[in-house]
């Protein structure tokens, strides 16, 4: 039985990711800051799938918990075969209204702990000659919007060239790029919800499926579902000048409230 690392596994993509490995008989490392729906869900995993879910309590905006997390990723003698790397969070907000103590934090957790956990993962994972990393990033990673926006643009950015420069090592690097899905990303960071459209929601557990997919097929960047996959071509067809303004009153208008 192989086994898979999630970060912020309690919860919204994480939590749909445990669903779906579990089911496939894959043990798990559950990842995430509150120790008590750690092991309660590693509790449920384990009655209904009889797989060993092992509870790691870590903050990765924090530098303890994100060298937790690597030394877990490192033990050789309790190999992970896939890292799925979900924490992440967002500011409600614009540019200069959120604190930079807040944009800092942003940055440590989708940049740093991303760096870090991927490069921890994938030594160990290349001398074994095979693996697999899932970064979540978001589709916000192709439009210029604020400071999420960019660090997913990242996170997009750095999957697809480690990606290229482990090919043939037997180990897949994927970025996920899902829409608005309905979590508690929103209600945590204070953003209202009701004026998104219907449409543009997607279900967590046919997203996880559909990049567990697309990692199969040697994909390095996931966008799971037809909707959004035609905007992001209509977004490779528009002027970057032109989407900065389309995106700006998108925000203002789908964003937070």
């Amino acid at each position: 039985m192989t086994t898979a690392l999630i970060t912020g596994s309690t919860a919204g993509i994480g939590a749909a990711f445990a669903r779906r490995l579990a089911a496939q008989g894959h043990n798990l490392v559950l990842v995430a800051r509150d120790t008590k729906r750690l092991g309660e869900q590693a509790t449920e995993l384990h009655d209904r799938h009889g797989i060993e879910a092992e509870v790691l309590a870590a903050d990765l905006s924090t530098e303890e918990g994100i060298a937790a997390v690597e030394q877990r990723l490192g033990d050789r003698t309790h190999p992970v075969d896939l890292l799925v790397n979900n924490a992440g969070f967002g500011n409600k907000g614009r540019y200069l209204e959120v604190s930079m103590a807040d944009e800092l934090t942003m940055l440590k957790v989708h940049i740093e702990a991303v760096l870090r956990l991927t490069s921890a993962a994938t030594e160990s994972m290349r001398s074994r000659g095979r693996g697999g990393v899932i970064n979540v990033a978001s589709v916000a990673a192709f439009v210029p919007r604020g400071t999420y926006g960019a660090s997913k643009a990242w996170v997009v950015q750095f999957t697809q060239g480690a990606a290229r420069d482990l090919s043939g090592s037997g180990v897949r690097l994927m970025a996920l790029c899902p829409g608005f899905v309905r979590t508690e990303f929103h209600q945590r960071a204070g953003m209202g919800t009701d004026n998104i459209p219907g449409w543009m929601w997607l279900d967590a557990d046919k997203l996880v499926a559909a990049a567990l997919a697309d990692l199969a097929r040697g994909k390095t960047v996931s966008i799971p579902d037809p909707r959004y996959k035609a905007l992001m071509g209509v977004v490779k067809l528009t002027p970057r000048g032109l989407l900065g303004g389309v995106s700006s009153r998108t925000g203002r208008k789908y964003g937070p409230r």
